[in-house]
């Protein structure tokens, strides 16, 4: 359950309206999931992490499927059920395959793996790792 009210289009403000307007837009979607509801609770929030994010996951040097995969990768990392589910469901729809999903999930566990035992040990950083290539 949320811990704030979740805001409906129906009773959003003229403000959190127009931010609505954008995802459902620039998604082409009829309606804004529950995450930008719960946001919309706090206007400038919402607002700041639409623009943000819509900017950040925008086509660049990296595709939006690799993108939305990064995302999914993190988000597993961070033990995020929402935005497993919301960037599993988006990758999906952008072409990532049961396989592919399958080799991502492999590289988080090895890295978060590997990262454990390289903090655990306090492994010092190799001079060949800190030289600009």
């Amino acid at each position: 359950m949320a811990t704030v009210k979740l805001i409906e289009y129906a009773e959003a403000s003229p403000e959190v309206r127009a931010v609505y307007d954008d995802i459902m837009a620039t998604r082409k979607v009829d309606r804004v999931n529950n995450f930008w509801k719960a946001l919309a609770s706090h206007p400038p929030t919402l607002r700041r992490t639409w623009d943000t994010l819509k900017s950040v996951m925008a086509p660049g040097a990296l595709d939006p499927l690799t993108k939305e995969m990064i995302y999914l990768a993190v988000s597993a990392t961070n033990g995020c059920n929402y935005c497993i589910a919301s960037h599993t469901a988006s990758a999906r729809g952008r072409g990532m395959t049961e396989a592919m999903l399958g080799e991502l999930m492999a590289v988080v566990g090895m890295a978060n793996e590997t990262n454990s035992l390289a903090d655990g040990y306090q492994i010092e950083v190799d001079e060949m790792f800190r030289s600009p290539v």
